[in-house]
């Protein structure tokens, strides 16, 4: 799988990797943590509570959340198209802020004073999306029990989830319920889209340092190559070059210098045996023929 016709979610891996190893390299890890006592309450820092969803508290939870938006993020956004997913992504953002900001308010009293760091209802609101939107690929049974290929992908989520109980498991509840609301219809979350100057900025000033999003390129021989070919080779061979006097065959369309030579020479050698089949009518008689033909009819009377 490559990050083609995926470049927001190539972009939010590598900022999120950045991030993440930005806060641990300088120790700064500490204001990106998000607990209601004292944080909100008593020193009213009300803005942990969209700088904590930027970086995540440890490795394991980034390795976990990096591998479920390769998965899950590039199936999505191809799904959603890039711009929809880049205005998913915020209104999933802006969402679980707030639906974490109540579960801290209403849980407060059962032991609930601190959430995960780091966007896991993002992740969870992605993984979501894939489980509503895109299909199984196919299925299996162990001692009975149906799976598909998404399990894997779910058995990564359940491990964030449980991580660091309760506040992870909240955390995982909220990106759930995120995800629903955008796809609900009581809410017109679907149709809001970024604007065309932060769109215009991030493809001319972003897009650039994330490097192509094409495929990686495979070979197109047909053939494989004359070392592959020719076998075991004596002693006496063994320090001769071998030489490859086969016609390359690929499997790939022509295209640029090559593809106009092929196409001249083409255009070349069908100009040839026009010619020569030109010459072979000429010269079994078929123009004199008619010519006579044409001549005899001409002088006969009317």
């Amino acid at each position: 799988m490559s990050f083609e016709y995926a470049p927001v979610t190539k972009g939010l891996m590598a900022g999120l990797a950045l991030t993440s190893i930005a806060a641990g390299i300088f120790d700064i890890k500490h204001y990106f943590h998000l607990q209601l006592v004292p944080h909100i309450s008593k020193y009213h820092q009300y803005w942990r509570l969209g700088l904590h969803n930027v970086v995540f508290a440890n490795s394991s939870d980034l390795f976990f959340a990096e591998l479920i938006l390769f998965q899950n993020g590039i199936q999505v956004e191809r799904c959603f198209g890039s711009l929809k997913f880049a205005s998913y992504v915020v209104v999933s953002i802006l969402l679980s802020t707030i639906l974490e900001f109540l579960s801290l308010l209403v849980f407060h009293r059962v032991g609930l004073n601190q959430l995960s760091s780091g966007p896991l209802c993002l992740v969870f609101s992605i993984l979501y999306q894939y489980a509503r939107i895109i299909p199984p690929v196919y299925e299996f049974r162990i001692f009975g029990l149906a799976l598909s290929n998404k399990s894997y992908i779910h058995t990564l989520g359940l491990q964030l989830a449980v991580g660091r109980l309760p506040g992870s498991g909240v955390t995982a509840l909220a990106g759930i319920l995120a995800g629903q609301i955008y796809r609900s219809e009581l809410t017109n979350l679907k149709s809001y889209r970024i604007g065309p100057t932060v769109t215009n900025f991030a493809t001319r000033f972003i897009q650039p340092f994330l490097g192509s999003n094409r495929p990686p390129r495979r070979s197109n021989r047909a053939f494989p190559d004359a070392s592959r070919r020719g076998g075991r080779r004596n002693s006496s061979q063994s320090n001769q070059p071998v030489q490859n006097d086969d016609e390359v065959v690929t499997t790939a369309r022509p295209s640029g210098t090559n593809g106009s030579r092929i196409r001249a020479t083409a255009a070349a050698g069908g100009t040839a045996a026009v010619r020569d089949w030109v010459q072979d009518w000429l010269d079994e008689g078929t123009v004199r023929r008619l010519v006579s033909g044409y001549r005899l009819k001409t002088k006969s009377p009317s």
